[in-house]
Order: structure tokens, then C-alpha cells, then sequence
């Protein structure tokens, strides 16, 4: 596995067109100067879904088909022992990974995966606590299950999120040829959760008391997020979501909103481009904030409150994997204002996006021979 770190200046000028947005045209953004400098950090990863930072300066990196590596020095490490076995088929795999809130004393993860069914029969996500202890985890314990399992490669959603309470945020797909299952609140498919660390319910949850409906589910309505981050400022869970033809999304959700999928949306049938649902709005959907017509493929999402990148301060930024660059968006609040498409002579597929405590920016790349880099 190669470890150098090589310079690759990026310094392409902005690809703008403005696009079709949720609230309405989006304009794009001129180019502010030359882009950062994208540096590799580390090669050799084969298909890198995840990235997280330890206190220590490591980094944890997720590989689909099911190893988690430490990455120090810029070299990645041996595949830790004790993760659980994945399906790997089609989009399922290791998913995202996340330390616990009080990793610095617990030194706990939390991390999906595509679990298989115990019969073969199907899979599903899962999310697994477990403890880091030298090159092994260990007290490796399911605290989450999406059901039911479904006999599908796609649609896993995966995203791990901890907001300010403790709590943990889980993005749920529809598994693809679900996608009615969506709006049933008696399953999980097309859902994102909420639950506490041990695995169980809070007390707060909005659907708790709602007869016939999983007492986990924080909204609905979702047909793949692949892209969640807390706002910095408000502490709310923004995502995005990867909508059929058109129609990818940025929302901001909150307990107890449905999000439309698949009666309110953009996206199109594959194939025939025929309309899905009933239209594009509905008074009972939360609105997208942003919504991208053709689909760009969004994976990661990261916000940035450090000071390291001129005029980037405040701003949301998107991997993409159909269109192959780094999306920044500027924000008024809610609203989006603008949008920057970077990194046009990468011509990689960018998986995760990540703001580091040094206040980089750090992505992965989606390849056999995927790349861990850094911005400046």
C-alpha cells in the first residue's frame, strides 16, 4: 500500500451554471481567487466510505468491503480485528463511522454497516458500538437494526450523526425497490432515527406516542441521505439526500417532518423520465432547501467555521460522486445563496467531506485505489 504524500496543485477555475433549486434559482458563484491545493495524504484505499478523527491526530477510515483502518503519519494501518461481517454487495458495505462523544475516556465507535440477515435472506443497516483497544475492537454490540431486511444491494443510507443532547442520529434508505415504505411509519425503510447510545428510545422522540409507528423514527419520507452534519450555530441536523433522476436534496430536518419521498419530489422515473407522485410541493412536506435537477450525487457534507479558507467561512460544503466535484454553498440561515463547484481536475468520485480539528478540509475519493486528501 503506497503511504507518500505528494503536492497535487487543483487550481481550475470555476464550472458555473445555475441550477434548478428548491426555493428557486441558485446562482452560482464566481471563483474567489485560486482554489486550495489539494495535497494526498494517503493512497491505496480501496473504496473509503468514512473518515474520523481521533484526539490523538489519527484518523479512522471505513473501506466497503468491511475493514476499518487507522491512518497515522499518513500511512494507513492494518485492518482492525473485530468488525462484524458486511454484505458488500452493490452500495452495502462499512459504512460510516463516528467516535462516541466521550471517546477521550470511553474510547468507544460507533459505526454502520450493511448487516447480512441471519438466514440470507436479506440485509439491512445496523449500527454496532464498540470499544478501540490497540489494533482490535472489542465489546463489539449491535444497538440497532433497521427493519425489516430486505433482499436488496442499494439504498443503505448509512450517515452517523451525535447532536448536542447525546443522542444519535441514523440515516435509513429505502432500499430502492421499497420506496413505498417511505411513508409507512411501522417500518424503518426511508427513515432517519434517532436513538440514545445504549440503543434505546428517548423520552422526546416525536413519533413515541403514535400508535402503530417506530418509536425510533425522527422523520421520514427519505430516499437515500448519504450526507448529514449538525449546523454549527443552531445545532440542527442538516442532509442530503440522493433523489432518481434529479431531485437530489438538501434539508434541514427536524422530529416529526415528513420529507415527501417518493410523493413529493423532483426526481423522475429511471428510464421513461415519467413523473413521480403528486408534484414537487405539498403543504404537509417540509420543503427542500436546495435541490439539484440534474442529480450530482451528494456524499458528505461538512460545514466550515474555520478561518483557513478565504471567504469560505460559513459555508456548506457537498462531495459529489456523478459529478465529480466539491460543491461549496453559501448560507443566509436556511437559505441557500450561492453555489461553488470546485476541484473540476480531480476527476474522482468524492465520497466524504470532513472539516478536521487542525480546521482543514479532508475527502476521500471513491475508487479502488481511493485517496485520502487534504485541502491547503
Amino acid at each position: 500500500m503506497k503511504t507518500d504524500i505528494p503536492c497535487h496543485p487543483t487550481r481550475r477555475a470555476l464550472l458555473g451554471a445555475t441550477l434548478l433549486g428548491g426555493l428557486g434559482a441558485v446562482p452560482s458563484l464566481r471563483a474567489q481567487g485560486e482554489e486550495p491545493e489539494v495535497v494526498t495524504v494517503a493512497r491505496g484505499l480501496e473504496r473509503p466510505w468514512s473518515l474520523a478523527f481521533l484526539p490523538d491526530g489519527r484518523m479512522l477510515v471505513t473501506e466497503k468491503a468491511g475493514r476499518l483502518r487507522v491512518v497515522a503519519d499518513g500511512r494507513p494501518g492494518a485492518p482492525l480485528q473485530g468488525v462484524p461481517a458486511v454484505d458488500a454487495d452493490g452500495q452495502g458495505g462499512l459504512l460510516d463511522v463516528v467516535p462516541a462523544p466521550d471517546f477521550a475516556s470511553s474510547r468507544a465507535l460507533y459505526f454502520s454497516f450493511s448487516e447480512p440477515a441471519p438466514n440470507g435472506r436479506g440485509n439491512g443497516t445496523a449500527v454496532a458500538r464498540a470499544v478501540l483497544d490497540g489494533e482490535r475492537l472489542r465489546e463489539v454490540q449491535v444497538v440497532f437494526r433497521q427493519e425489516p431486511k430486505v433482499a436488496s444491494s442499494a439504498h443503505f443510507g448509512g450517515r452517523l450523526v451525535f447532536g448536542r443532547d447525546g443522542n444519535l442520529f441514523i440515516t435509513l434508505g429505502d432500499r430502492f425497490s421499497r420506496r413505498d415504505d417511505a411513508q409507512d411509519l411501522s417500518n424503518h425503510l426511508g427513515k432517519i432515527v434517532r436513538i440514545a447510545p445504549d440503543g434505546s428510545v428517548p423520552r422526546d422522540n416525536p413519533l413515541l406516542d403514535r400508535r402503530g409507528a417506530r418509536p425510533e423514527i425522527w422523520s421520514w419520507g427519505h430516499r437515500n441521505v448519504q450526507g448529514a452534519a449538525l449546523h454549527p450555530v443552531t445545532g440542527a441536523l442538516w442532509t442530503h439526500e440522493h433523489g432518481p433522476q434529479g431531485g437530489d436534496e438538501l434539508n434541514v430536518v427536524t422530529g416529526g417532518k415528513n420529507h415527501g419521498w417518493p410523493v413529493v419530489t423532483a426526481g423522475r422515473e429511471y428510464g421513461s423520465g415519467a413523473a413521480i407522485g403528486q408534484g414537487e410541493t405539498r403543504a404537509d412536506v417540509a420543503p427542500a432547501l436546495r435541490t439539484w435537477v440534474p442529480s450530482v450525487a451528494p456524499s458528505g457534507m461538512a460545514f466550515v467555521t474555520s478561518d483557513r479558507y478565504p471567504g469560505w467561512k460559513g459555508s456548506l460544503l457537498i462531495g459529489t460522486l456523478k459529478a465529480q466535484r466539491l460543491l461549496r454553498l453559501t448560507l443566509d440561515g436556511d437559505r441557500v445563496t450561492g453555489e461553488q463547484r470546485l476541484l473540476a481536475g480531480l476527476g474522482e468520485r468524492i465520497r466524504d467531506v470532513r472539516q478536521g480539528p487542525d480546521g482543514r478540509i479532508w475527502l476521500l475519493t471513491d475508487s479502488g485505489d481511493g485517496r485520502l486528501l487534504r485541502l491547503g
